[in-house]
């Protein structure tokens, strides 16, 4: 059977990427006012039917909603300005031509743009479809949200120099996100990584490559919402739903021991989303609780690999990835946080 004419396609998946941010979109107002409606509309009325739990859960999904949503779209954005705006070929003119100089320049990019790490997914998305191969795109994903100004900033701020968290944090992130990157590197069928969706918009990235740039704009903003937007609303559910089940007081319990005040603060890191831009503020708290290495393992962890990041990275690539790369990420963030402990 002949394959559709390539204006039919185009349309065809036009309105698949509708569709697909209208259901995103009603999501989210949806969680929205039904927030509004219990806190403020009718809360007493309500709250005689509801369990704090079930008012703590909307209450902590929508708060990371809220925090992420700016990142996510400053992220289309900027994708949009790489694959739209910028010459062809010109961010690969200008990285080093050595495999291994050039994912070191990649993990610096977060310098020039501090994007949180939600924001980070649809940039890594649109530098796959520029031309960079997956172990470089991931490591830019997991070294940008360390690696950027406003997160030094902010960590320095909390934490000063004190037990060498700052440093700890920047090196780390950097030494993880280059290991984790050298390994998919070399792995025989990196597309294989990808979901198939994603795949067929790499195979058919360059069909509109001679319509209008504002169109283009347009309709690449309309189909990385439609494919952020539902996975950011469930991520963002599943934090809240977790926190909830999760009781705090049993990590706190864990703080002092110095192995496993490490992956009680790593647990926390995953379960809690925050954002990589106030993390270090969050974590504060915590800071005459558990031991400095466990703190550096939540700071290096969470804006890695969290549930938000998970649900937001699964519009790119498979399952099995994901777990492979959770696993390599946990394992090399706990021996940074061991490490830190054992030297303090």
């Amino acid at each position: 059977m002949s394959r559709p004419p390539a204006p039919a396609r185009l349309a065809t998946r036009r309105a698949a990427t509708t569709s697909r941010a209208a259901v995103g979109l009603s999501l989210g107002i949806a969680l929205v006012l039904l927030f509004v409606a219990i806190r403020v509309l009718a809360p007493e009325s309500v709250g005689d039917v509801l369990s704090n739990t079930v008012r703590d859960f909307f209450t902590l999904s929508i708060s990371v909603v809220i925090e992420s949503l700016p990142f996510v779209f400053l992220g289309i954005l900027l994708s949009i300005v790489v694959q739209v705006w910028l010459p062809d070929g010109f961010l690969l003119r200008h990285l080093p031509k050595n495999a291994v100089a050039r994912r070191v320049t990649i993990s610096l990019l977060g310098v020039l743009l501090p994007v949180c790490e939600c924001g980070n997914v649809p940039l890594a998305r649109g530098l796959i479809l520029r031309g960079l191969t997956v172990g470089e795109s991931m490591t830019f994903l997991l070294a940008a949200p360390i690696l950027n100004p406003v997160t030094i900033i902010t960590t320095y701020q909390a934490f000063g120099w004190s037990d060498g968290i700052l440093v700890s944090r920047i090196l780390g992130g950097f030494v993880i996100a280059n290991l984790v990157g050298w390994i998919y590197s070399r792995h025989p069928s990196p597309m294989n990584l990808l979901t198939p969706r994603f795949q067929a918009s790499c195979a058919h990235a360059h069909d509109e490559v001679h319509a209008p740039r504002v169109r283009r704009t347009v309709d690449m903003f309309a189909k990385e919402t439609g494919a952020m937007l539902p996975a950011l609303f469930v991520g963002s559910a599943v934090a809240g739903l977790i926190q909830v089940a999760v009781s705090r007081d049993v990590l706190i319990t864990l703080g002092q021991n110095p192995v496993l005040s490490v992956f009680a603060l790593m647990a926390l890191a995953f379960v809690i989303a925050i954002c990589s831009n106030v993390d270090a503020f969050f974590i504060l708290a915590f800071g005459s609780t558990f031991m400095p290495g466990a703190i550096v393992a939540f700071l290096v962890f969470g804006p890695m690999i969290d549930v938000k990041m998970l649900a937001l990275m699964r519009t790119t690539f498979t399952a099995r990835t994901l777990l492979q790369l959770t696993l390599i990420v946990g394992l090399a963030s706990a021996a940074l946080g061991l490490g830190v402990n054992a030297l303090a």
